[in-house]
């Protein structure tokens, strides 16, 4: 055991966490040069081209050190975004050291802190590491006295490296072996085991990622789940070199993989502990929880024939990602489609990006909502869409899940910061200089306010130097409203939104506005009104397009020009009694747009 070394590598996106994990392979010799392709870890296509880790990966690598020892590391790459924050907590469970990247010409941005304290918190020895020397506008110095003033962690030793030309990368594998302590663990103790992630394989079921914290699990043995209680006989156990690479036996402080042969991913818990089924008194690893959806979106076939193999798209996905959410849901407007639940932003645009590439479904996805809890008098509601949502007469109050937010920011863009946070009801909490060129601001704020373009909006008003984390805190009491938005008199369902009382007039109005140049004319005038409840706030009407029938009067008395407007105007209103409005798609895209 004193031969392991369970690391994991952390870092705010794109500062170079994959191509490190690529020069680590090389060097070692894992991956023959023949093999080698850039972010190899990185399975998907989407992971690829956006350049982000979506899903964990375990390695087992063999390094022989300057020593003259052969020491076994265990890597674990980790998704470097907010959404998958449980993931990489548990991936971090797993090990016994981090080593934190950072960028040299970015410094420390805000998911740097985040996943550094994550990793502080679960007590790993953290190796900082300057990446990205190579580049002209590399400031190591600056970036190792930012580490040092927002983490709190001794950078003078910091491992200078870069990852496109491999310098460095000696360094940071002898300073694993020497700084990262080996595993702790008892060989003979009953079986102990974390899962850290889970995939779905099509000929041999659910298998299981897993670090053996005490004991030794082999094949042909059945295990029990601490959490779910479900049981499993092992296949086959091993390890990933990349490709799967069966050992027979997996013993304390190693890190692999168990095929188990269940064909139910939900079965298998990110967090769970696994044990012998007749073990007695082995408690749970600390740390589990249920991962919630935390963004609600409608997403509807455009074809209406497309609805069956959205379905079965659906079924597809969620085999590989127990976090996805769904249920069926029909609107008047868009007809039958799913209510899809999602970790956030990034999650919900992955999923709906890999459902049109991989199964080529042409989808429309209406605005993101959030999980509401609503108190009538009989009992409380879980409301995930504003078509659930009861008669305000029954309503006695509102809460909505309110979010902390962490975002760093050069000083010069503060007040910018400010002015938005505050127009989306954020509540300012704390500002903290973490060096002249780093300014921490944490707010609260609902997390309805930050998914429409909260972050676009950061972006854009800061040139693209703010980075952005947040966490759950909890549901708090809010006053607010269904928005309904009616269509010639009827109510268009997937338009509807929930809204703060304070911004209904005004959204209502730039609605209507941005609803009446997208709706077409028709040949009948059609109002667009936005209404809470009976109280119309705000309305703009599509004139109708009129054909002249004066041209044939060339002068003539005034009562044949009047006959014949008159005709007109009849048939124009038995044509809006009897006639129809389509809703074009641009409409529901209005929504996500409306403070612009």
């Amino acid at each position: 055991m004193k031969h392991i070394r369970n690391f994991s590598i952390i870092a705010h996106i794109d500062h170079g966490k994959s191509t490190i994990s690529d020069r680590i392979l090389e060097m070692t010799g894992t991956v023959d040069k023949r093999d080698m392709e850039s972010q190899l870890l990185d399975n998907m296509d989407i992971e690829r081209e956006r350049g982000i880790t979506i899903k964990s990966q375990a390695v087992r690598v063999k390094y022989k050190a300057d020593d003259g020892q052969e020491y076994q590391f265990n890597l674990i790459d980790t998704p470097g975004h907010v959404d998958f924050t449980y993931e990489v907590s548990r991936s971090l469970a797993a090990c016994d050291g981090a080593v934190l990247v950072v960028d040299a010409t970015q410094g420390v941005e805000a998911q740097t802190v985040a996943n550094a304290a994550l990793a502080i918190n679960s007590d790993l020895e953290i190796i900082p590491l300057i990446n990205k020397i190579d580049l002209p506008s590399a400031e190591p110095d600056r970036v190792k006295k930012e580490i040092e003033e927002s983490i709190a962690i001794e950078a003078s030793d910091a491992v200078l490296a870069s990852a496109k030309t491999g310098e460095g990368v000696h360094d940071l594998l002898e300073s694993i072996v020497y700084n990262i302590p080996a595993p702790k663990g008892d060989p003979s103790s009953p079986l102990k085991a974390l899962i850290f992630d889970s995939y779905f394989d099509p000929y041999r079921g659910v298998v299981a990622l897993i670090r053996v914290m005490d004991g030794c699990i082999k094949d042909k043995q059945t295990i029990k789940m601490l959490a779910t209680g479900n049981t499993a006989l092992i296949e086959e156990c091993g390890f990933k070199n990349p490709k799967e690479t069966p050992c027979g036996s997996l013993s304390a402080g190693e890190v692999g993989y168990i095929v188990t042969g269940l064909k139910d991913v939900s079965e298998i818990k990110v967090g769970d502990t696994i044990t012998e089924v007749d073990a007695k008194d082995v408690s749970a690893i600390e740390g589990y929880r249920e991962v919630k959806p935390m963004v609600f979106t409608g997403i509807f076939p455009i074809e209406s024939d497309q609805y069956e193999p959205l379905k079965e798209a659906l079924e597809k996905l969620s085999l590989n990602d127990p976090a996805l959410v769904w249920e069926a849901e029909t609107s008047v407007a868009l007809g039958f489609g799913f209510r899809v639940g999602f970790l956030g932003l990034l999650h919900m645009e992955v999923v709906k990006e890999r459902l049109e590439r991989e199964f080529n479904l042409d989808l429309l996805a209406t605005a993101p909502s959030v999980e509401y809890k609503v108190y009538t008098s009989k009992e409380v509601l879980s409301v995930k869409s504003p078509q659930d949502m009861p008669d305000p007469s029954e309503i006695q109050k509102i809460e909505e899940p309110y979010l902390s937010a962490s975002i760093l920011i050069p000083p010069d863009y503060v007040g910018a910061v400010m002015d938005l946070t505050v127009s989306r009801r954020g509540i300012f909490k704390t500002m903290d200089y973490l060096s002249p060129t780093t300014v921490e601001m944490k707010w609260e704020m609902p997390l309805s306010e930050l998914i429409l373009d909260y972050f676009d909006q950061l972006k854009s008003r800061t040139k693209g130097f703010a980075s952005l984390d947040y966490e759950f805190l909890g549901y708090q009491q809010s006053e607010l409203v269904k928005l309904d938005i009616l269509l010639a008199g009827d109510i268009v369902d997937a338009l509807s939104m929930i809204v703060h009382k304070d911004k209904a007039y005004e959204t209502g109005r730039v609605l209507t506005s941005k609803l009446k140049e997208i709706i077409p004319r028709q040949l009948f005038e059609v109002p667009i009104q936005a209404a809470i409840g009976s109280r119309i706030l705000s309305r703009q009407t599509v004139k109708a397009k009129r054909k002249d029938v004066l041209a044939k009067c060339y002068g003539g008395d005034v009562s044949r020009k009047r006959k014949l407007l008159e005709k007109q105007k009849e048939g124009k209103k038995k044509m809006k009694a009897i006639g129809n409005v389509e809703v074009p798609q641009e409409a529901f895209m209005a929504i996500l747009k409306v403070d612009e």
